[in-house]
This record gives C-alpha cells, structure tokens and sequence, in this order.
C-alpha cells in the first residue's frame, strides 16, 4: 500500500509500551474550523479517522473530510456524498473466500504466461481465511462424532482445501486458519482482531482503528469488541484485498440507549432476540446501529458480540458497541498482549474513541430505549429470527402457526386424556419412542451467535448436570449436537467439569465450526426422517443460532426456533415444543417426580463462580498459540506448494476461472452491443438468490448433469456453496432458483428460458451456449430494485460467463449494481416513468445498444434500439449506471479484477 499523506497536519505522536507510535488525530480538525467531533456517533468517528488517515487530495479530498465531519442527525437522506473507505483488513470464510483465491491463484497463472513475475500478484491488505463452514453433522451422539465428522468433510472437501493450503503458504499478508478450529467470527473476537492496529510507513510506526470488511454477514459480531466491520460480498472482498476503496453513502446511525440490567432468569440471547424485534421493527435496513447508554457498563463483552452477531438479521449494515472498560477487561481475558492492550487503551482515548458512563452522549439520526430489566425468557420462530415469542406462549404460537395443518385431529387432541395427540411409534438405537406433531428433531448448540458467549454455554453445562442428577435423559429421537465456535469452549467446559453432564444427554462435540444454524445439520434418524415423511408431521429444530428461514435447517423440519443454549437442553429434554415450559413439567425425575424448568435452571451467581474459575487467559493463550498449523489431516494435503497452483483439469471442486483467460496487458475499446437477445425477462424485486446458485442442486438440473458426466455420484455432489471454486457448476446454476419466473417461459419456474428466433424451451444454462456459439451477446430484462438481497460474488459472475453484456431494469440495488460493473456487465436503467410494459417490450426482440464506445462518462445517456419480430424498429433512452469515474474505469478494463491486475503489472 502506498505511504500516508498528511493533508491536514494532523499526524502526532503518541507514547505507548512499544515506543513512539504516530496516529492522525481527529481533534486536530478542530484548528481547521470543525466543531462538535465529541458528539459525532462513534461510527461516523472511526469512518472518518479512516479518510483523514488516506486523505491524498485525489482519492481523498479535503473537501470529503470536511462534509463528513460536518456530520448531523437527518443529513443522510440529503445527501448524495460517498465517501472512499478503506478497510484495515478483510476478514474470509471457506464458502465465500475459496472464489476469492481462486482468482488471486488464476492472476497469477495469467501473469505468468504473460512473463510477468507472479509473486506480484498478493493481498495488498492483510487477510484471514477461517475454514468453518465445510463440517456437517454425518455423525452424533457419541465421543467419535467429531472425529468422524472430520474425517468425512476432508472426504468432500480435499480439493478445496488443497487450494487453501497452498495460498498459505504462496501469499504475502495471507493466512488460514485450518479446520477444525472454530467459527469464523468467534476465531475474530477471541484472537484476530486487535481493536488498534499499526503498520510501518517508513520509519514510522502508525496506530489506527481495526476495521474490517468479511464475507459472510455475521461479520458484524465483532463489533461487539469496538471494531467496525461488515459483510460484503466477495467481488467486494476482492476489490479491498487489492487495495480498492468501497464508497459509503453518508452514515444513517441510529441509537439504542440501555438502561437497567438483565433479571435472574433471563440470558443474553433473550436480550438479542427483543432487541432484533424492536430494530426490525424501527426500519434499520442498510442504516448503522450504536448502542449507547449506563446500561452497556452492566453488558458484558460477550452479551454486547450476541447482539452485534444479528445485524443481518434486524437489516443493519452493522451494530457498534464503543470500546469502553469492558473491552479492556475481554482483551486481558482471552489472553492478549498487555502492551496492545496499553496502546488501545490510549489510542481510543486519546482519539475520542474511549466510552464512558459520563461521556457526552452522541447524537443520533434517531433514538431507542430499551430498559434491561424488562426483558424476558425468550424464544423466534418458526420461520424468522425477528418474530420473538415468550417462553410461555412456545406452545400456543406452535399451534396457531400450524393451525391449518393440526385442526384435522382437534377431536382427537380434545379426547386425548394428556391433551396432546398421541405420536407414531418408533425405534431407534433397539429403544422405542414416539415422534408426533411438535417433537424436536433437531437440538443444537450451534452457531457463532451464541457459542462464543461463556455465560450460555457455563449455563447450558448446568442444566444438563442438574437434569442428569434427576435422572433425566433426551429421546433417542432428537438429533442432538454440539459445535462450539472455537476450541476454548471445550476447554473451559471441561475445566468446570460440565462436559460430560452433556455428553450424558448426548450433546456430544460434533465438530468446530457452522453446522446445523447454516444447514449442515446432516440426515435425521432413518426411522424418525420415514415417520416424518409417512405421517405429514410437523416437528421442530430448536437451535442456538441466528437464522430459522423455512427450509434452512433441514428439508422435513418446517418449524425452528432460535433459542439460548440452556434453552436448546431444556427442549431437548421436553422432547416438545407443544409445552409450556414455564407451568408444565419438563419430564419426571427417577422417583417418579416432575421436574420443572425453574428446578434446573442455573442463578446468574452459579454461572459467574464457574466462569471465574474455569476461564482463564491461559485456555485462550494455549489454543491460539498454533491456530494456523493444522492437523495431520492438513499438513498432508498435496499441490500446496510452489508459486503457482496447479490446476487440475478432472476437478470438479476447484477449476482455473476464465475471467483472465487470454488477457491482454491494455484493454480494447469498449464497443456498442450490436444483435443482442433477452435470455432472462424478470419483474420486480428479483434478489440475488434467484440468480446466484445457493444450496443443493438436483440431479435433472445442468449443474447436477454436469457432475454426473464427470462421474459424481449423487450422494457426493454438496452444495453450490462447496463447489463455488468450479465455474462450471456455478454457471450452470445462474438464475436456477426453482422459483424463478422468467417471461419468456411463462407457464414455467425455474431456470428455462426461450432460444430465440426459433423459440425453443429450453434450459438458461443451453440456451446461453447455443447463443454464445453463435457470437450473439445477451441481456437481462427487468423491473424495480434488480439484485436485492444479500451480496453475491456469483450474482455478477454467473450473468458474464452466460454471455450477458447489458443488464436493464428500472432501478438496481446499490451493491449489486456495483458488482455488474465489477465484472464488466453493464447496468442500464430506463428513464424515470419508463419500463419494459410501458415501452411494450415482450423480450422476443432484436437489441442494439448505441453509445458506449467513444467518451463514455458516469450516467450517459445510451440509446436502445428495438427491432421487433415484424421488422419494425424504435429506440428509448437509457442511463449507464456507471455511477463515478472510476467505475467507467472497471468497465473499460472489462471489470475491477483486471483493472488492478493492469496496475499492478505496470506497478
């Protein structure tokens, strides 16, 4: 990276235990004019920090500095400014970061059959990748579940996992973090992220903010620790570990203020989900959230990372929780050095980054409160994480949701002498069980919302050997498991001796990383999956994660609710949902006696006497101290070394990607598009998921028949997730979702389209090759808000490798909009009033697209000319949506990847 500049003289010194270290001051601006900084949100302060750091006069300019500091409550939606960000890092997880290197690798390749020197060609930002999303729950129950889960996800995924090795070893300012070691974000909080980093300029040393940009959503969990830090998706990604900006439209920050503090009884995530309520509710999409008043002093580090966790799940961009004492204390806690923790201690200080109960209280776009104590034991569900049920309603709202589904056998619940319907029989492990409308299928201590907070987890521990000692047990019927976010859960449960209490109710380890909260919950029992299926029954997941979509979790279990890891054991135990588990008896102990909830739930001073005793900062020291190292089954993988990765042809995992395929070292001219065709016409609001390929695949679809030509069977083909370093897969599945409605196959969903002029129904996937065969370029047709929903590497890919050029819809969705352009597809919008029905377009036409070549300049006007099928012709008026000057430069170079690639090789 290139070295800083000092536009605005605010470069000073600041003393700290590794010596004089140098930092850009932000009251400094306070010479040049800029009042009130002491009550900017401390998002819009860190944001800020970070372009008076790279401020230059040409990216940067005085100008941008001062319009952001100028900040105040209500100018967001004026305002038209984006402000050039450049993040200190960029945090990787296996599913999304795999295309990442892939195309890091595939530079290189191209470098090197240009002569260039590949070595060249790094992360220009430090970068982490986090291999945790690949294990599934094949085998559990049983001390050899994570071994022989691990086992079994080297079987699917040695490929992949080759290609990661090598990058470790080949780049500069890249590391990975094998499997085996923990979730992603929980890795971060408790090792990565340093909340100050410095790098050399010179000389000098500089200290400044951590932030980050990572692509899975829930990268927001580490702003729990006072890091800002946010998902993105991975061209994103890309553009920032090649030292490319991302530009921020003016912050929209709205404040929760906290009071009170939690009553016995109630647990973090009780907290989070009321708190996800409440921010859904408000209307936080695309806006930062800040947490702010006396009751954050009374929230510990954890607590505050569970409900950082959830911004994808309330909408917002992220959720910051201002470093104060409490950081300090986590930093001490989980084994960090005392000299970083000196310096960040000082730095935020210093910078006006330091919170405190008497600190001037920011000012906000708008304001929440939220009083702690009234929060109560909760639950979400069945199908969305922001629709919160109190515990005692679980039952009522079970049966309400499903009402349709159960009133066939009302007569039978009235005559039932326990009130409830009597369940199908079944034997499992040479025991027999029933399984019956609100039985749990699935209990699991999963995912990185809950498994990196101690006080659930020591909870959990609790219940589990007061329900033991009363000789509880969980039906053989429940899949049950647990997958910590890192290895220091399993130490610091063992330590405090509660491990084996959940191995007695076989919540065995199954494995460290993402499982059952993203859908690797693996199969249920054959005998519970057949009655499931036989009988039509609606049973449930009661998981400790962040997301219940319908579907997710797994295909025959259609309610899920997100819970607290103590809850997870306490339904497990129920064996039900269809309870109240507040009134009603969650089982009977040996002597015959009901046992209640409240009987086996812990006090919040038992939890905090474990914690004190069994978490210390040496379990965190001892299992970071070889995080990068591996296991055997690592350190054995081939084709890891060498500054080039050898691509293998036969793969069906990792393929070299063609975007640099017979690259040139300037580009051609960008040309008008002449005798192009509609392949996709699309209504409104089409998101990401209906044209990135996500999930399984089926075995008719192009992507399933491609496999199975390339001898997979069946059983082996994973997900589209798992195989998104073979664009072969991934582009046979562009615009695959089965609930696609193209309007050129109106009596069909999915993804079909028409082969034009002969008109031919055929697949998307067939038509694109027949039409690219043929030289004839592609669009896409479409309405408002084109490319919703989640970013998606694959969204903008796919469309360029089916031969898509243009892209023209009504309006686009900001993020998607710039990936198009990241990927040398250009967006078009149609003049304001204007559309596909208003202008009678059918997508059987004949599109000729004028006035790209020559000065092409940010919102051009473009001319469409339309010839029909009779022969007739007329033209329209478009925008190129190529928003600044250098996004005209990304698409002259035919994309951002080799727009960098050019500089870096005349670099």
């Amino acid at each position: 990276m290139a070295a800083y500049k000092d536009v605005f003289g605010a470069r000073t010194t600041l003393e700290s235990a590794y010596g004089p270290i140098r930092y850009y001051r932000l009251a400094t601006l306070a010479q040049h004019g800029i009042q009130g900084l002491d009550r900017l949100p401390f998002t819009v302060k860190i944001i800020l920090e970070n372009m008076l750091r790279h401020a230059d006069g040409e990216l940067i300019t005085e100008e941008d500095i001062r319009s952001l500091a100028n900040w105040a409550p209500g100018k967001a939606g004026s305002s038209n400014a984006e402000y050039p960000f450049l993040p200190a890092r960029v945090l990787l997880q296996d599913f999304t970061g795999v295309p990442a290197v892939a195309d890091l690798a595939a530079m290189r390749s191209a470098v090197a059959r240009m002569n260039g020197d590949p070595r060249k060609i790094n992360p220009l930002v430090p970068a982490d990748l986090v291999i945790d999303h690949s294990v599934q729950v094949d085998t559990f129950g049983s001390t050899l579940a994570f071994q022989r889960n691990v086992e079994r996800e080297y079987e699917r995924n040695s490929e992949r996992y080759a290609l990661l090795r090598w990058a470790q070893e080949a780049f500069d300012n890249f590391r990975v973090v094998p499997p085996g070691t923990g979730i992603v974000h929980q890795v971060n909080l408790e090792y990565l992220a340093t909340v100050v980093m410095t790098r050399k300029d010179g000389d000098e040393t500089i200290a400044y903010p951590d932030t980050l940009v990572g692509t899975d959503s829930h990268t927001t969990m580490i702003n729990g620790l006072g890091v800002l830090g946010w998902g993105v998706g991975g061209i994103e990604a890309e553009a920032v570990l090649l030292g490319q900006p991302l530009y921020l439209l003016t912050p929209e920050v709205i404040g929760m203020r906290l009071t009170g503090s939690l009553p016995a009884g109630t647990t973090a995530t009780d907290l989070v989900l009321t708190v996800t309520q409440m921010l859904r509710k408000r209307g936080v999409v695309a806006k930062f959230v800040e947490f702010t008043g006396p009751g954050l002093s009374q929230l510990g580090l954890a607590d505050r990372a569970t409900i950082a966790n959830m911004s994808p799940e309330f909408g917002a961009t992220a959720t910051l929780f201002p470093v104060d004492a409490v950081t300090l204390g986590y930093l001490r806690d989980t084994g960090r050095d005392a000299k970083l923790v000196e310096l960040v201690e000082k730095y935020t200080k210093e910078q006006g980054l330091f919170r405190t109960d008497e600190s001037p209280e920011p000012l906000f776009d708008d304001l929440l409160e939220l009083d702690l104590s009234t929060i109560e034991p909760s639950l979400a569900g069945p199908r969305r994480p922001q629709d919160r049920v109190a515990l005692q309603d679980l039952g009522k709202t079970f049966r309400s949701v499903y009402a349709d589904r159960l009133k066939t056998e009302q007569a039978e619940v009235a005559a039932a002498s326990n009130g409830h319907k009597k369940g199908v029989s079944v034997e499992v492990g040479g025991m027999q069980t029933q399984v019956k409308h609100g039985s749990v299928a699935i209990a699991a201590i999963t995912s990185c919302t809950n498994t990196s907070n101690p006080s659930v987890m020591v909870a959990a521990g609790l219940l589990a050997k007061r329900a033991v000692e009363r000789g509880l047990s969980v039906s053989p019927a429940v899949k049950t498991s647990l997958a910590p976010g890192s290895r220091a859960v399993i130490d610091y449960l063992s330590k405090a001796d509660l491990l084996p209490y959940l191995e007695a109710l076989r919540f065995h380890l199954v494995g460290f990383g993402c499982t059952t909260c993203i859908g690797n919950s693996g199969p249920l029992l054959e005998p519970v999956a057949e009655a499931i299926q036989d009988n039509d029954l609606v049973v449930a997941a009661v998981l400790s994660g962040n997301r219940n979509f319908e579907g997710r979790i797994h295909p025959q279990v259609r309610a899920s609710f997100l819970a607290s890891p103590p809850l997870v054991v306490a339904y497990a135990l129920a064996g039900t949902v269809d309870i109240d588990l507040t009134h009603e008896p969650i089982g009977t102990d040996i002597n015959g006696d009901k046992v209640y909830l409240r009987e086996l739930w812990p006090s919040q001073e038992e939890v905090r006497e474990v914690i004190s005793k069994s978490l210390t900062p040496e379990v965190f020291a001892q299992n970071y101290a070889h995080v990068f190292e591996g296991d055997e089954n690592w350190q054995s993988l081939s084709n890891t070394t060498g500054t080039l990765f050898e691509w293998n042809p036969e793969s069906t995992y990792v393929r070299e990607p063609p975007f640099f395929q017979n690259m040139s070292s300037e580009p051609a001219p960008v040309k008008d598009i002449h005798g192009a065709r509609v392949l996709v016409m699309v209504d409104d609001s089409i998101t990401t998921d209906h044209i990135s390929p996500a999930g399984s695949f089926a075995a008719a679809s192009p992507a399933g028949q491609y496999l199975q030509e390339h001898g997979v069977q069946r059983r082996d083909f994973n997900t589209y997730g798992a195989r998104r370093g073979n664009h072969e897969v991934m582009v046979r599945g562009t615009f695959g979702n089965i609930r696609l409605r193209n309007r050129l196959t109106p009596d069909k969903e999915g993804y079909y389209t028409v082969h034009l002029p002969d008109g031919e129904q055929t697949t998307i996937y067939e038509a694109s090759e027949r039409y690219q065969k043929d030289g004839v370029p592609l669009l896409v047709i479409a309405g408002k808000e084109y490319g919703s929903g989640s970013s998606r590497d694959w969204a903008a890919k796919g469309p360029l490798l089916l031969g898509i050029q243009a892209v023209i819809a009504e309006s686009f969705e900001r993020i998607h909009r710039s990936n198009l352009v990241g990927m040398g597809v250009l967006p078009l919008q149609f003049r304001p009033g204007e559309s596909k029905e208003s202008l009678g377009l059918t997508g059987h036409e004949v599109y000729d697209i004028q006035g790209i070549e020559g000065e092409l300049k940010p919102h051009k006007e473009v001319t469409v000319k339309v010839t029909r099928e009779d022969g007739s012709t007329f033209t329209f008026q478009t925008i190129a949506r190529l928003d600044s000057a250098i996004d005209v430069t990304y698409y002259q170079n035919g994309g951002i990847l080799l727009a960098v690639m050019r500089k870096l090789l005349k670099g």
